[in-house]
């Protein structure tokens, strides 16, 4: 039988399905809530990692922008998404321009040093992806010395500088799978199997090669000192996977439940 993580299982185990605070900002514990912005919960995402953030009409959608919302409601606050470059995503919550990263954010211990992450709110693997007509790249093991496209401080940036010294960094993964097109740009890109599967989806000409390389937890992540906001944050999670919000929203960006992956033989990520 195949392994899955069951984050609802998970919470149901550790007792976290709980009421949502109804409209107030203050905790279970009746401490408030430190927030940029009265009312409102303000996260941030690159709006550049189609399908999870991106613009469409002027408006920011997408997966994360969705399931923020419904976060939001749970907590009885406006939702108030904002951009800002990846690279530079955990120094601005750091430096309090925003209230949380909801950004496809994965946990690593690296990261969690200067963040508190939430449970986990999805799963996707680590993958490799080529120009439809390349050959000569089959396995990882093709990646040496290739030219890798990647998002710089991401954890694909990692797993490239294991591979080569010639990396073309982007402020978009989606970008960087285009220009798999031009002749003599790039070799290969690493990147989300989800995002992936979405630029095939669009018709541009490229494909995964082999499994994928780890599977990587996202979660929401808030400054250190905000327990109180972490606190609320994990239990409008459980409730949205509780009565069924998360699993309308992932179905109807992907067909079907992110919390519900397959890590048959697959490493990980920590």
């Amino acid at each position: 039988m195949k392994k899955k993580l069951s984050f609802l299982s998970i919470i149901l185990s550790a007792g976290l399905i709980t009421s949502a605070c109804g409209g107030s900002e203050e905790t279970s514990e009746g401490g408030e809530l430190k927030l940029m912005e009265e009312g409102k919960f303000t996260t941030a995402s690159s709006g550049l990692y189609k399908p999870f953030s991106f613009e469409e009409g002027g408006n920011l959608t997408g997966f994360d922008i969705e399931i923020g919302n419904a976060l939001s409601e749970e907590m009885g606050l406006e939702p108030n998404p904002v951009t800002t470059p990846f690279e530079t995503i955990i120094q601005g919550l750091t430096t309090n321009r925003y209230d949380a990263i909801l950004g496809s954010l994965a946990i690593t211990k690296e990261r969690a040093e200067q963040v508190s992450f939430s449970d986990p709110y999805y799963y996707s693997g680590g993958a490799i992806f080529v120009h439809e007509g390349n050959e000569e790249i089959k396995s990882e093991a093709d990646l040496e010395g290739k030219k890798i496209g990647v998002v710089g401080q991401s954890t694909y940036d990692t797993a490239a500088q294991e591979y080569t010294e010639d990396i073309q960094y982007y402020n978009s993964d989606v970008v960087a799978l285009q220009d798999l097109a031009i002749e003599g740009r790039l070799d290969a890109v690493i990147t989300s199997d989800v995002v992936g599967f979405e630029a095939q989806n669009t018709g541009l000409a490229v494909k995964m090669i082999g499994e994928p390389l780890w599977i990587e937890k996202a979660a929401v992540a808030v400054r250190k000192d905000d327990k109180a906001l972490l606190e609320e944050v994990n239990k409008a999670l459980a409730a949205i996977v509780e009565n069924g919000t998360y699993e309308e929203i992932s179905n109807k960006w992907f067909g079907r439940n992110l919390l519900d992956t397959d890590i048959e033989g697959i490493k990980v990520l920590e």
